[in-house]
């Protein structure tokens, strides 16, 4: 190196897999270099004190991001999500009726000063609202020909019941919770008996004891089954009776629903009649009698209302405990001629066990004859058919028609958010025909749904102008399908299905468009409002809800309803176009008369069975119901 030209170095080095730092320093002699000046140390301990510095700078900006983001939250809580919460507990409990001063102690942060202000003063316009309505509805106790409201429901309970608490008891549950997917949801079953019960719980409160049928039931009840319902805004306690997987077999799938139920229907399906079937039917009524005692054990005479043919039985049980109770039973589903019902082989049993109840309700009078006629003729009593009561045992029973309705929903033209959600529904269903059928059933043999199909080839047949405008929807969610009967019928209706879009099917159209699913009312409103007609065809059927959803979802007063004889709502409905089922040469003229109906006529016939439904509604059914069961009418 002796003359070159040459500086200091640093310099860092791996030398058999060892960090080297290497300082030369260069030896100069005169303007030569002579030599160097070598140092070599390892370098490690540099890289683990970097390390080391990054680790906690890194560690540092962690915990003042912790420490900044913990007092932002801190002051979003106290400042922000405190008073939101306030102000919404107070608008919630205004809509509930409940005075609260959560919106008055915002006064005191400027922030929301103003907000709290004018809180407070709708709270209060609310309360003064809801005391209108209650003394209103209160005035209007003693006017028959006014029609019935959720208030005035209430003012009823207040006034001829003293605020009694309610109990109701029926197989189906309001809310059924289920595990989608790692997380709790809840649904609204379709039927009819909870859609009229429902809004009678709302309007009154009380305790509503139901089967436990959903798979998250159980994680959302307390320790002996309660839950507060609705879940968005309690109203009413639901408590929840668990069964095992033999006793739903043998009282539900078996007696109830292969036994009881093509009984009443004259749908021409066999009844099953088994011991076993039987045994369970009687253990779980059982079982459901000791949970109500349970809670009924320290009010003085109850009031229980006992829904539908699955506790036939419940209504003797309940008196032999509690002979003070007054209860009613609602039959939902008609009751047979006494020569059909003869079959069974407990009738007296489940006679005895109706004939428990103060007061036996049907949908119509002439299952109160028939009722009547079968204990004449079966059990040993006093049959007056003149007051239309029935003594055994020193006990008395009322039996009366009571016609179940729903609440009519409100008159309001701006609508114009309904027929958006209709169109996109159709849209979503791949329909885009002008003219629109609908039919909304479970998936029941009783609801006729082959015989509208049938009637439904022999219409595009015989008017082939309807070919490609005109689609029908059928919404059938699946029902029962534990049961055979149910599962072979919904293959046919699927097989029928698709050989009529087979059948008629032409660039893209499909005459039938079937839906498995259960569409809440949310959904279904929407669809009636499209609908130019709603089908049914009920082969047998108690009364038939959805007959009067969609009149009741007719505020524009448009569309046609037809309507089977067969359905209890064809006593009420008589603006309905009325149709054998049976004969699908008849069904198919009905829907092309519907179809080609003057708006006018249409509007005349609507208007008059809205009006039947406004005046004899669910709450007006309830307080008769009511009032029949304690005696005050």
């Amino acid at each position: 190196v002796r003359g070159a030209q040459f500086t200091r170095a640093k310099v860092f080095t791996a030398n058999d897999g060892v960090q080297v730092y290497r300082f030369i320093f260069p030896l100069r002699q005169d303007e030569s270099v002579v030599g160097a000046l070598v140092v070599v140390q390892q370098a490690d301990f540099i890289e683990a004190a970097v390390a080391q510095t990054w680790r906690n700078n890194i560690l540092w900006i962690l915990i003042q991001t912790i420490v900044v983001a913990l007092a932002i939250i801190m002051i979003l809580k106290w400042l922000i999500f405190r008073p939101m919460h306030r102000i919404i507990d107070s608008l919630k409990s205004a809509r509930l009726g409940q005075p609260s001063q959560a919106a008055n102690n915002l006064g005191n942060i400027p922030l929301f000063k103003p907000l709290a202000s004018e809180v407070s003063r709708l709270s209060t316009s609310l309360l003064q609202a809801r005391s209108v309505a209650s003394e209103e509805a209160r005035l209007r106790l003693q006017k028959l020909d006014t029609p019935w409201t959720e208030e005035r429901l209430k003012e009823f309970i207040k006034s001829y019941l003293k605020d009694r608490k309610l109990f109701v008891v029926s197989n189906r549950e309001p809310y059924i919770h289920s595990l989608v997917k790692n997380k709790i949801t809840y649904s609204v079953p379709a039927s009819g008996m909870v859609t009229a019960i429902e809004p009678m719980m709302e309007a009154c409160g009380g305790l509503w004891l139901a089967h436990g049928s959903g798979d998250a039931d159980k994680k959302t009840a307390d320790s002996v089954g309660k839950i507060q319902v609705p879940p968005d805004e309690p109203k009413y306690t639901l408590k929840r009776v668990w069964l095992s997987e033999k006793e739903e077999k043998g009282y539900y799938t078996g007696f109830s629903n292969e036994a009881l139920w093509p009984l009443c229907h004259m749908a021409h399906t066999r009844p099953i009649f088994r011991e076993q079937d039987w045994q369970e039917y009687r253990r779980v009524n059982g079982k459901f009698a000791q949970s109500l005692l349970v809670e009924i054990k320290n009010i003085p005479q109850p009031l229980v209302l006992v829904q539908d043919f699955h506790f036939a039985l419940l209504p003797a049980m309940i008196k032999k405990a509690r002979p003070d109770a007054q209860v009613g039973l609602f039959w939902h589903v008609p009751w047979p001629s006494v020569e059909a019902f003869s079959i069974c082989p407990w009738r007296k049993e489940i006679l005895e066990g109706m004939l428990g109840a103060d007061v036996v309700g049907f949908h119509i009078q002439q299952y109160c004859n028939n009722f009547m006629e079968t204990v004449s003729k079966e059990l040993e009593s006093l049959v007056d058919l003149g007051q239309f009561t029935i003594t055994r045992d020193n006990h008395l029973s009322y039996i009366k028609p009571f016609p179940i309705s729903i609440a009519l929903t409100g008159d309001q033209k701006d609508d114009s958010a309904i027929v958006t959600a209709g169109k996109s529904l159709l849209e979503k269903f791949g329909i885009k025909t002008p003219y629109l059928g609908l039919g909304v059933d479970r998936m029941d043999y009783t609801k006729g749904i082959l015989e509208r199909l049938k009637g439904i080839e022999f219409f595009l047949e015989k008017y082939p102008v309807f070919k490609e405008k005109f689609t029908f929807l059928q919404i059938a969610p699946l029902s029962r399908q534990d049961v055979e009967k149910y599962r072979q019928f919904d293959n046919m209706v699927t097989e029928e299905v698709e050989r009529l879009n087979q059948k008629f099917s032409k660039n893209n159209w499909r005459p039938i468009v079937l839906i498995k699913e259960s569409l809440s009312h949310q959904d279904l409103n929407p669809l009636y409002r499209q609908a130019n007609i709603c089908i049914v065809s009920s082969l047998h059927d108690g009364m038939n809800l959805v007959a009067k959803e969609y009149v009741a979802a007719r505020n524009d007063e448009g569309g046609i309803l037809i309507l089977s004889p067969f359905a209890g709502a064809a006593r009420e409905l008589k603006g309905a176009v009325i149709v054998n089922p049976y004969s699908a040469e008849q069904m198919a003229v009905a829907i092309n008369e519907a179809l080609t109906m003057p708006m006018t006529q249409q509007y005349q016939r609507m208007k008059k069975m809205r009006n039947i439904i406004k005046n004899y509604n669910i709450y007006r059914w309830s307080a008769e119901f009511i009032r029949a069961v304690v005696g005050l009418g």
